[in-house]
């Protein structure tokens, strides 16, 4: 694992599984090198193309949450039901981690730098691309199920316990920013 994943996902280090925890980092180190964005890109543009252009939160800041929030629920599962519906902590990490990679390859940035929605992306959405990076690292099929099933493509398949957690953290760190009920 390069010191530049490193610095980007410290969150690596909580999955224990070596094999996995190469994997995982190989496929964000193929998908910066296929990807035209830079890690201090991700940094600075927005985690979604559906907010408009005032969004201020970055791929990073979204990305890095919902992977703690994946976490915090997993043990707060397995704690609270333990054998009854026990959640695999290294799959759900690696797949929470894993989840938005393929924006890496579904984003371009303009002539002012400004994310937009490229080519590629137009035909293939993060889920897909996601998973064809995966596999090609050889992440195994587990967690290659939770980047396919965490967004809306999902929605029409049967879920793991850790594809659930990880769509529903993904969601409640998107939803309120695209449409939130505002009181004033």
């Amino acid at each position: 694992m390069n010191d530049l994943i490193k610095k980007l996902w410290p969150e690596l280090e909580w999955i224990k599984d070596e094999s996995l925890r190469e994997k995982t980092a190989k496929t964000w180190e193929t998908a910066l090198e296929k990807s035209v964005l830079k890690p201090d890109d991700l940094e600075q543009i927005p985690f979604t193309l559906l907010c408009g252009p005032d969004l201020k939160v970055s791929f990073m800041a979204h990305k890095r949450c919902v992977v703690h929030v994946a976490k915090a629920s997993g043990e707060k599962m397995n704690e609270f039901f333990g054998d009854d519906l026990p959640v695999n902590m290294d799959v759900l990490i690696s797949g929470a981690i894993l989840a938005d990679v393929g924006k890496l390859l579904e984003y371009e940035l303009d002539a002012n730098g400004m994310a937009i929605q490229g080519r590629y992306g137009g035909y293939l959405r993060h889920p897909f691309s996601g998973v064809s990076l995966a596999e090609e690292c050889g992440v195994p099929p587990e967690v290659c199920h939770i980047i396919a099933a965490h967004a809306h493509e999902g929605d029409l398949v049967k879920r793991t316990t850790e594809a659930y957690i990880v769509h529903h953290a993904d969601f409640m760190t998107f939803l309120p920013f695209k449409s939130r009920l505002i009181i004033l």
